[in-house]
């Protein structure tokens, strides 16, 4: 796993080191007024590419290892790997060529991760095999096509989830590498190295491109990143409940409830506002973390406050997102639990933001 941890990292830091070198024109077309925008200048939004390259290198490293006599203790062909990676292709380089001109609406992003859930239900055969809920479990069971179509939706709705809770330096990195661990954790437990193996190559990809991106903020992810997280981590989760009776559904719910709830909240709140789910704003919890307790940051320079107060917004919500992992990862393969526990945070989660919303913010929580 080592070899495979290096290959990866190593691969996304030079191509990040080279978008920020040479990838920086595209940057000026992001205007200074859009809502969801918290830095000052031309940053390169291509962060998706840079680890696209880490994990496309490391999967092919992964491949070819055994036949070249590198001993990895994980056999992974090219006929398992490839599908993957042509599964992310239409979500991420779609996502990349918004990042790069800002005109791919959102229906086609839409279109293009659908595209890529169908991708992965047809070439890999998956589906969301049972809920945890014997009556609908039963349902599922006589009825295929619903579990075909929960796997769409998840996967092609995951990308957007990410892309909306990747707002801040390092917040959206760092949750998809602590998502990744997690199931790379459990699926390590049930011996399935070889589905370990691929996420932890995105782990140390992601983790290639967090270094020029927490906390100097020199390169963005973007909706490539946002995509490849998603369609990934998406197939993933599906997968490895698929694969294992013992794992339950609610365990990579638990796990990804954040940013999912983030997206249904926001859905939500937007509708009440007679508003497209669609429209940028900036009311998402981060957003409100950064304008309500995160504010006391003082510098003469206006662009290096705005980059410390961009920085100590993340860790608050990597601690919020940590509070659903820890669960997940010790009680995965009991759904009660994990049902109680989805219940829970979406309960935190609305009280948190009413608090935020009204400005009713305690004294101590003021940074």
């Amino acid at each position: 796993m080592l070899a495979l941890i290096l290959v990866s990292f190593i691969c996304s830091l030079i191509a990040a080191m080279l978008l920020i070198r040479w990838g920086r024109e595209h940057a000026k077309l992001y205007k200074e007024d859009m809502p969801q925008r918290f830095h000052i200048g031309t940053v390169p939004r291509l962060g998706g590419l840079a680890i696209l390259v880490g994990l496309f290198i490391s999967w092919l490293f992964l491949t070819l290892a055994f036949p070249m006599g590198i001993n990895l203790n994980i056999k992974a062909p090219w006929p398992i790997i490839w599908p993957w990676f042509l599964i992310a292709l239409p979500a991420v380089l779609g996502g990349i060529f918004e990042d790069m001109t800002q005109r791919l609406s959102v229906v086609y992003r839409l279109a293009l991760t659908a595209a890529s859930a169908v991708l992965a239900c047809w070439l890999l055969n998956i589906s969301v095999p049972r809920l945890g809920i014997p009556v609908i479990d039963v349902w599922m069971q006589s009825t295929p096509i619903i579990g075909i179509a929960l796997a769409i939706i998840a996967i092609g709705g995951l990308p957007h989830a990410f892309n909306i809770i990747d707002g801040y330096n390092g917040l959206a990195g760092t949750v998809a590498v602590m998502i990744c661990l997690a199931l790379v954790h459990v699926a390590l437990q049930l011996g399935d190295r070889q589905l370990a193996a691929m996420l932890i190559c995105l782990a140390a990809a992601t983790a290639g491109f967090l270094l020029w991106n927490y906390p100097r903020g020199l390169i963005f992810a973007g909706d490539g990143g946002a995509y490849l997280w998603g369609v990934v981590i998406a197939v993933a989760s599906i997968t490895l409940v698929q694969r294992h009776p013992t794992v339950s559904p609610w365990f990579p719910m638990l796990l990804l409830i954040y940013p999912v709830w983030e997206t249904l909240f926001s859905i939500y709140r937007k509708a009440v506002r007679g508003t497209s789910p669609g429209v940028a704003d900036a009311l998402h919890f981060h957003q409100l973390i950064y304008r309500r307790i995160v504010r006391s940051v003082f510098h003469d320079d206006a662009s290096r406050q705005m980059l410390m107060r961009n920085n100590r917004t993340s860790p608050w919500l990597w601690s919020f997102a940590l509070l659903t992992m820890a669960p997940a990862v010790l009680f995965w393969d009991n759904t009660l639990v994990l049902m109680i526990c989805c219940a829970l945070f979406v309960v935190i989660y609305v009280a948190a933001y009413m608090m935020l919303i009204r400005f009713k913010v305690p004294n101590w929580l003021r940074r």
